[in-house]
């Protein structure tokens, strides 16, 4: 075995970082940890795995989930369509695969929401196929190690670094510890600043070390500003305390969960100015989001409500947007009379 594959799994099997995840005998919850982890930081994963898995324990559990139950067992992680494409997943592993996982990256890449790093990682880890992950720590280990010039953002990159570490994997005597050593490496060890590069198994390999240049790799080519969507919507309840909340449209990426209206779409012409609250602003991937607040006071007898609204007595027993539940924690409503 090559030197630095032995002293990496030497180094991740003497530093294991505990997750409830790993050594867990079920593909299945291998494969939500990972639809989980996907853009996501792994301490905000941890207590969404465990509440997912209470709530839908087995494969077949997920595929028979309803909407409602589904989108708030995923609530404030973020990213919704994983959780849509993971419950079509499983309907598609019941009905292609007979209820159990495919076991190679291949077949597995044919599955709704899943691509070749999660592929890779539930192959690996789970079937011990010799195919290397390559995500942003990774990545970043390797542009260091071998100070590769690459935008690891692109897909020709990483594919070119996976092409590399395959004879390495290969010869590894446990493909997932691998991979995942590969994975703590660069989230315990070689972060993106303050690298502890004296702790790292690597180090008498890396050229960036070596030359002092880790903070060069790597290559990150500058943001662009992200754009800005702004709305006004309103916060507003009834004589009974109830909210007034509407769903989210349903061809968009917050289909199914239930949000503040906009202000200028409400139901009834409002019988009082409406009260300016303040602001709420929240970054997604691609755009950020300004949503203004204002108290609302609702006519003496609202008129019945299209399907798309409801009042809602009980605002935490819906799937709602973050952006609403951080309003509603921020701007408590005031008192009926």
């Amino acid at each position: 075995m090559t030197r630095w594959v032995a002293d990496l799994l030497a180094w991740f099997r003497a530093n294991p970082r505990p997750m409830p995840w790993r050594g867990h005998p079920d593909p299945y919850a291998v494969w939500v940890s990972e639809i989980m982890l996907q853009q996501t930081q792994v301490d905000t994963v941890r207590p969404y795995f465990a509440r997912f898995l209470e709530a839908f324990p087995t494969l077949q559990a997920l595929a028979a989930a309803d909407d409602a139950p589904l989108l708030k067992a995923w609530e404030g992680l973020g990213y919704y369509t994983r959780v849509r494409n993971l419950r079509k997943a499983a309907r598609a592993v019941i009905d292609v695969h007979g209820g159990s996982l495919p076991q190679t990256a291949a077949a597995l890449r044919a599955l709704p929401g899943i691509g070749d790093y999660t592929a890779a990682a539930i192959a690996s880890i789970c079937f011990r196929e010799p195919i290397p992950v390559v995500d942003g720590n990774v990545a970043r280990v390797f542009a260091r190690r071998n100070l590769l010039d690459g935008d690891f953002r692109k897909p020709a990159p990483r594919r070119a670094l996976a092409a590399w570490l395959t004879p390495f994997i290969a010869e590894s005597d446990d493909p997932g510890a691998f991979n995942q050593a590969m994975m703590d490496l660069g989230a315990r060890v070689c972060l993106p600043r303050s690298p502890a590069c004296l702790l790292c198994p690597l180090r008498p390999d890396c050229r960036a070390a070596a030359t002092g240049r880790q903070a060069d790799f790597p290559h990150a080519p500058p943001h662009k500003a992200l754009p800005e969507r702004k709305a006004d919507v309103a916060l507003l309840r009834d004589s009974q305390g109830r909210l007034l909340l509407a769903r989210h449209p349903g061809e968009r990426l917050l289909a199914g969960f239930w949000e503040l209206p906009a202000l200028d779409a409400l139901p009834f012409s409002l019988p009082m100015r409406p009260l300016r609250l303040g602001q709420h602003r929240q970054t997604f991937s691609h755009f950020r989001q300004i949503l203004t607040v204002f108290h609302v006071t609702p006519p003496p007898t609202p008129p019945p409500l299209p399907d798309v609204f409801t009042w809602c007595a009980d605002p935490a027993a819906l799937p709602l947007t973050t952006a609403t539940r951080k309003i509603l924690a921020r701007f408590p409503l005031p008192p009926t009379h």
